[in-house]
């Protein structure tokens, strides 16, 4: 059994206020994954970046002055592109979920099946890789992933940089077609 995390494909980070052609592209194959995961019969979990009307004042809209996914917000939104379902979703108000990584791990602990954690999604060095490094040390060993072609960075070489990174801290990285 694995589990899929669909992190922040959101309106605002594919083609909103802090979107890319990169993360435009990676938007079939990210639905693809997600419909390859249900029909197999895997959990498909998704995180969605979460902030409020007082954002330009927080601590990351002070170094990321771009309003972004206000909570109830199109840009908020999950593209409807994706098929969300009955997934459970965590709304997070930073880059990492520590909500996300205790259900990780109560999941890992209960269910002996699971063999292998999939991330894919926005933005790979930031949002993904700030996930994957907390469900790696919640279950460290558990096999983790990044499939590479559905995932996105502001740059493609901040997306490159946080690949080797996370393949630094063993964190498999794929490319969609090795999965």
């Amino acid at each position: 059994m694995k589990i899929l995390i669909v992190v922040d494909m959101q309106n605002d980070f594919i083609d909103g206020s802090l979107g890319t052609k990169e993360a435009v592209a990676i938007v079939p194959n990210v639905a693809a994954k997600i419909a390859e995961f249900r029909k197999a019969g895997h959990e498909v979990v998704f995180t969605r970046d979460t902030h409020q009307k007082n954002y330009l004042e927080t601590q990351e809209g002070k170094n990321l002055p771009v309003v972004h996914c206000i909570e109830g917000s199109e840009g908020w939104q999950i593209s409807g592109k994706l098929e969300v379902g009955g997934s459970k979703i965590f709304n997070k108000p930073s880059f990492g979920s520590m909500d996300l990584g205790d259900y990780i791990f109560e999941r890992v602990s209960k269910d002996k099946s699971i063999d292998e954690i999939v991330l894919v999604g926005l933005c790979t060095g930031i949002c993904v890789i700030s996930n994957a490094f907390i469900i790696k040390a919640k279950v460290p060993e558990i096999p983790i992933s990044v499939d590479s072609s559905c995932c996105a960075c502001v740059t493609p070489e901040s997306h490159a940089n946080a690949l080797n990174a996370m393949k630094l801290c063993q964190i498999a990285i794929k490319d969609g077609k090795n999965l």
